[in-house]
């Protein structure tokens, strides 16, 4: 696998990883008794950022490192996915 499709390949795996990633350890502000006027009961009642960032790369980079040994073991052959293309 060539690296700038590796880099699109881990972008798309992160990207999709962080959809699942980012309700992990969130606490509402209901759940927290202070409602902030303005604001649904269900917003997050600290939002942390890096927690959430580190969490999805560490995800993501497994399941990346899971892929790219399926395609180098041959399990998943690239060259297929490649000649349909045509």
């Amino acid at each position: 696998m060539s690296i700038p499709l590796s880099i699109a390949v881990y972008f798309i795996i992160w990207w999709t990883t962080l959809f699942a990633v980012l309700p992990i350890g969130v606490r509402t502000q209901r759940e927290a008794g202070e409602v902030v006027p303005g604001t649904p009961e269900g917003a997050p009642a600290k939002f942390r950022l890096l927690r959430v960032l580190g969490i999805n790369t560490a995800v993501a980079t497994v399941v990346f490192c899971a892929v790219w040994l399926s395609i180098a073991k041959g399990w998943i052959p690239l060259d297929i996915i490649m000649s349909k293309r045509q």
